[in-house]
């Protein structure tokens, strides 16, 4: 069975992280952009799973998504006109107080060690493809030097993402929160990982598994950000089918059976699901109307959370 991809572990734990880290210790930490729950943008359909009395009603995020996109489903709110409770992610948000620790405490799981660069421990090859997409989005060309591989990657993703309109930080939850507010339904917010989960996985990651996700992520910004852009706008016109067609790079797919290899990042993922799976079942087994966020990736992957419920005997309808 194939876990979630990399992109799921990236976009949603670890480059959470990483953004955070990054932030000055004079500022305050950043908070995830809100999507605004007015506009025109259905998003996808949502998958009906159900049997007997109990059903649930999945909504799919994604990450990265369009910069400054609104969102409004009117599906979403028909099924919240019954619900008895929603389920999404907590956010993933880490205070200056615990950044300030973790430079200080775990600096050598973060940066580059014994007074090295990313110059000197990157492979040449690696390194070059690096330098040359950081001229193309930022003026420094020392920046993220300091920085252990996989993070510098991050945040050179992330640049790039902006220059395209592509944002990680838009936060469904939130959307789905104020809707639920609005209905007076309750909410369940699910911790997934923490950071201490994260720092352990990143402990854990062989350098050859880094290098892999590096060449994977670097692969992206040299020639994925259309692909990358065309999934984002068929998820806001509610395209899944275009979704699933729309296939990754093989150096990704070559990130995430290094991943699946491993210990500690397989395990983080494992665990992912297991708290998805745990709780979804929770709630079938009380019956009534559930609805729940879930990233898109942890939907789709060949025995991903769908395949995972079909298996359990549950009737699953796609959008």
């Amino acid at each position: 069975m194939r876990t979630p991809t990399a992109t799921f572990i990236g976009a949603s734990l670890l480059t959470g992280l990483f953004l955070s880290i990054a932030c000055r210790s004079d500022q305050a930490p950043q908070v995830l952009d809100e999507l605004v729950v007015t506009g025109e943008r259905a998003g996808p359909g949502m998958w009906h799973v159900h049997r007997g009395g109990a059903q649930l009603w999945i909504l799919g995020s994604m990450s990265p998504l369009p910069k400054g996109i609104t969102w409004r489903s009117k599906q979403v709110e028909q099924v919240l006109d019954s619900a008895n409770q929603v389920l999404v992610q907590k956010p993933f948000e880490i205070g200056i107080a615990r950044i300030l620790w973790l430079l200080i405490t775990e600096r050598s799981v973060l940066m580059v060690r014994g007074g090295k660069r990313l110059k000197d421990i990157l492979p040449a090859d690696l390194h070059a493809r690096f330098a040359a997409q950081r001229s193309k989005y930022t003026e420094d060309q020392d920046k993220w030097e300091r920085f252990r591989p996989l993070i510098a990657a991050a945040f050179l993703q992330q640049a790039a993402f902006h220059q395209v309109g592509l944002s990680t930080r838009l936060d469904l939850g939130a959307a789905m929160r104020t809707l639920a507010k609005k209905h007076h339904v309750r909410v369940e917010e699910l911790k997934i990982a923490g950071v201490g989960d994260v720092m352990e996985a990143l402990k854990t990651l062989p350098a050859a598994t880094e290098y892999t996700c590096v060449a994977a992520s670097l692969v992206t910004i040299e020639s994925d950000l259309p692909r990358l852009v065309d999934r984002a706008q068929a998820w806001a016109s509610g395209n899944v089918e275009r979704i699933e067609k729309l296939r990754e790079p093989a150096e990704v797919d070559a990130c995430r059976a290094a991943l699946d290899a491993g210990v500690g990042a397989a395990d983080l993922i494992t665990r992912i699901r297991r708290t998805w799976l745990d709780a979804i079942e929770k709630y079938m087994q009380n019956g009534g109307v559930t609805v729940a966020v879930v990233n898109m990736d942890m939907l789709l992957e060949p025995g991903g959370l769908l395949d995972e419920l079909r298996a359990k005997g549950y009737e699953v309808d796609a959008p």
